[in-house]
């Protein structure tokens, strides 16, 4: 019975990894490398990314869901082309500076209804 229960894992994982694979595909089709030299943006940490999207967050709910964000998109960030990355946070970003943004953890609060 353990075997087919790591079976089931395993495919799992495997499915995961090519659904990832197929989104960086369609990036990359989407904006393909370009081929000359461009001048790089200054490098940071993802501490250093974390703490300014607590900081800019629009509502305590949004600067406490940076932290979550950030997690999510570190971990697949070595997988991915760095565009993509980028896009990535930029989409972080955003979504952390609505103010019109209510997580579903705020749908029950009195301040929503």
């Amino acid at each position: 019975m353990g075997e087919w229960r790591h079976n089931f894992e395993d495919r799992a994982v495997i499915g995961r990894a090519l659904r990832l694979k197929r989104e960086i595909d369609a990036f990359e089709a989407r904006w393909p490398n370009s081929e000359r030299r461009e001048e790089l943006i200054p490098s940071f940490s993802w501490e250093q990314l974390e703490r300014q999207l607590v900081d800019l967050a629009a509502t305590p709910a949004q600067a406490s869901m940076a932290k979550h964000l950030v997690s999510a998109t570190r971990k697949l960030a070595p997988f991915k082309p760095s565009e993509m990355v980028l896009r990535e946070i930029l989409c972080m970003t955003w979504v952390l500076l609505d103010e019109n943004f209510r997580p579903d953890t705020e749908a029950g609060s009195p301040e929503t209804i």
